[in-house]
């Protein structure tokens, strides 16, 4: 039972702190390990907060030098990258501390790789090979989340995307994963509803996509199936009445949906990336309106599964329809768009849209094929 007053500390995939008040550990911890000069990356918002000013005061008081990186984009591209390792060598640094959401930590973990690997950025893509380029050491790289979505602070990739054609890249090497995890719920509980709906639904479709993505890896679907029950029963409080449980509950998830889809993801995230880099859509919130739409094409086959994420959900009948249902229900509730019109995407957009997903990473992992007049049909069945 999770006891709020605690600090916890569990070691999967890597050294995870946890606990309300954590963030209190991080300075002391550079200390320790003799690291002077960190060049913390966050965004711009973030850098704003009350919060890592305090970090940065408390760094200073210990007789560390920190330098911050916070020039990213919400869709990060290469040259963000490429700015953060000019940040890097112009202020000496020796180590990197990634704290955000998905953005700050790709942008992070990209410099981190960037380094001391210095070929051009893309010859590491995962997807052509180019981890095998990936051999020279990393510099000491830490993660401190402030919400619960990505669960990037567990992860060993960062996705970039192309600065003039939008195209993603998925960097990827398990040298990549954070040295320690600062994972403080309190981060978290001024984030406005908006942010906290849109972040949850993405640990929620990290869960259920791992979950259902074909190949066999029965530990990535127990922490799926607990992730999934756990978000359904605190997303709703979190968003509309937080409280440091709920908080605290999706913080928990959002790691667990990061570590369990290591197995893959599937048709939801290739339906999503697109309306990222060709529209600017925040990914939680493309993953929250794809979601339900993505779920129902899965049904068929999947029928066993979906009635295991029934039960995981706590539903009174156990089918993918009702698992269906219940992703409206829950995007209504947490005040969440239903339609992919009312976020702006028009029938213009989705001849470029099916494209650009038919031609995405995640979609080869999903239980059943997707074709490109799938891909058609679940746009308008979604806008």
């Amino acid at each position: 039972m999770l006891e709020l007053h605690k600090i916890y500390q569990y070691n999967f995939p890597t050294i995870i702190r946890f606990g309300i008040g954590v963030i209190k550990e991080l300075a002391p911890y550079l200390k320790e390990q003799n690291i002077k000069q960190p060049l913390l990356v966050t965004d711009p918002v973030v850098a704003e907060l009350f919060f890592f000013k305090n970090v940065l005061k408390e760094m200073k008081s210990l007789g560390l030098h920190p330098a911050t990186y916070s020039a990213i984009s919400k869709n990060p591209v290469k040259s963000d990258v490429l700015k953060g390792n000019e940040a890097y060598q112009e202020h000496q640094c020796d180590a990197i501390v990634g704290i955000g959401g998905g953005a700050a930590m790709d942008v992070a973990r990209a410099i981190a790789l960037s380094i001391h690997n210095r070929r051009d950025l893309f010859d590491y893509d995962d997807l052509i090979g180019g981890d095998q380029y990936i051999t020279e050491p990393i510099p000491p790289f830490f993660t401190v989340p402030t919400t619960a979505g990505t669960g990037s602070e567990v992860g060993r990739s960062a996705i970039i995307s192309e600065d003039d054609t939008k195209r993603k890249r998925i960097l990827f090497h398990p040298s990549l994963i954070a040295k320690r995890v600062f994972a403080d719920p309190a981060l978290t509980f001024d984030l406005p509803a908006a942010v906290t709906a849109a972040t949850g639904m993405d640990a929620l479709t990290h869960n259920m996509e791992a979950y259902l993505a074909k190949g066999f890896h029965p530990m990535a679907d127990g922490i799926a199936l607990e992730g999934i029950r756990l978000i359904t029963e605190s997303l709703e409080k979190a968003v509309n009445q937080p409280d440091p449980e709920s908080r605290s509950k999706m913080m928990i998830a959002s790691l667990m949906g990061a570590v369990a889809f290591q197995k893959g993801l599937g048709v939801v995230h290739s339906l999503a990336h697109p309306l990222s880099t060709l529209l600017d859509m925040h990914h939680g919130l493309a993953n929250a309106l794809c979601l339900p739409y993505g779920m129902r094409f899965n049904i068929k086959g999947c029928e066993d599964r979906f009635v295991a994420i029934a039960q995981a959900m706590q539903l009174q009948e156990h089918s993918g329809e009702e698992v269906v249902q219940a992703l409206f229900d829950l995007n209504r509730k947490i005040g969440l768009p239903a339609r992919l019109s009312e976020r702006g995407v028009q029938e213009e957009h989705l001849e470029k849209l099916s494209e650009l997903a038919l031609a995405d990473f995640c979609h080869p992992n999903n239980p059943k094929p997707v074709t490109l007049e799938d891909f058609r049909r679940l746009y308008e069945f979604a806008i």
